[in-house]
């Protein structure tokens, strides 16, 4: 009984909400929710930390505007110094207003692809993976939610039909 889960299908996204709200108010523990689009406010509802992906974005932008410095300061003063435009390469700070948009398109560019990187990695989205979706309706209009079920099994059901499920199944899980 201890693998046993109750797939619970909803057709509208704000019975959703209030389904997902009734469920934790009971106690039950919701194991997963899927949607066929974001639902706004769904993981305040469901009880989810707030995410530090701004953090790691800040982080990689960090590193593409040090890579961007280190990097021209070695080609365009230590390596190869020219005089482009009568302007003299004898300092990076002379020179750093004319690297300004290097600067910022390597930090722009940094971000965004190690975010990208970090989002299928922490997603684990690989390349080849199959896909983990319990119900193909999910991918077109219908909302699932997914309870473990753990003592009162016919308490459960008839308790999640009354929040608007149209349709209530009873799966095992795979170990």
């Amino acid at each position: 009984m201890g693998n046993e889960v109750l797939h619970v299908l909803y057709d509208d996204d704000d019975v959703l909400m209030k389904a997902v709200k009734d469920i934790r108010e009971k106690k039950h523990h919701i194991e997963e929710v899927y949607t066929p689009f974001p639902v706004h406010g769904l993981d305040k509802a469901l009880g989810l930390e707030g995410t530090k992906l701004a953090i790691t974005a800040f982080i990689y932008g960090f590193i593409g505007l040090i890579v961007s410095i280190v990097m021209m300061n070695y080609i365009m003063i230590q390596d190869w110094p020219q005089d482009i435009g009568g302007k003299p390469s004898f300092s990076y700070l002379q020179n750093m207003p004319a690297f300004v948009p290097i600067m910022f398109e390597l930090t722009v560019y940094f971000a965004a692809h190690l975010m990208v990187v970090t989002f299928y990695m922490r997603s684990k989205l690989w390349p080849f993976k199959k896909a983990e979706n319990p119900n193909p309706l999910t991918t077109d209009d219908k909302f699932l939610i997914e309870i473990l079920i753990d003592n009162n099994k016919k308490d459960l059901i008839n308790f999640v039909k009354t929040t608007g499920a149209i349709e209530v199944k009873v799966i095992q899980k795979k170990a």
